[in-house]
């Protein structure tokens, strides 16, 4: 199981995804270019010290985060989905795939995921917050695969 972020925007945001994904051992893949500067004092706030224990990659471009996936599944969470991640069966090699904080994914990472989902939330609310999205669905992910601890 592996995390992968498109283009984050904000520096937060990622800091507390590389804290999730060192507190659950869960590889974390970063989509260049960011909205941010890696040194931002920001991302090094959210992600404590944590940065140092968290497996991240970063990829300079969607062509290179593409050529280096291993034949893994990648699954995009997005409001645009029907499939609910509580109906979705699980492998432990999937890759979640989280878009922009302010844009999601451009259409040609949506066709070219394996599987789309989406978080239920209450009518008329836009989206949660991308790490509180990716947290959620991560810890199904793992429960289903019996990937935590």
């Amino acid at each position: 199981m592996r995390l992968a972020l498109f283009q984050p925007d904000i520096p937060q945001n990622t800091g507390a995804l590389i804290r999730l994904s060192a507190c659950f051992e869960v590889p974390l893949d970063i989509v260049e270019p960011c909205g941010f500067l890696w040194s931002e004092p920001k991302l090094k706030r959210a992600g404590m010290d944590y940065l140092d224990s968290a497996d991240v990659t970063r990829h300079p471009s969607w062509e290179a985060f593409a050529a280096a996936r291993t034949g893994a599944r990648w699954v995009l969470l997005t409001t645009k989905a029907e499939t609910m991640y509580t109906d979705f069966a699980f492998r432990p090699d999937d890759i979640l795939l989280l878009g922009r904080e302010s844009a999601g994914v451009p259409d040609f990472v949506h066709a070219a995921a394996g599987a789309r989902l989406r978080i239920p939330m209450k009518n008329g609310m836009r989206s949660l917050n991308v790490a509180m999205a990716g947290a959620i669905v991560l810890a199904e992910a793992l429960r289903q695969t019996k990937g935590l601890a």
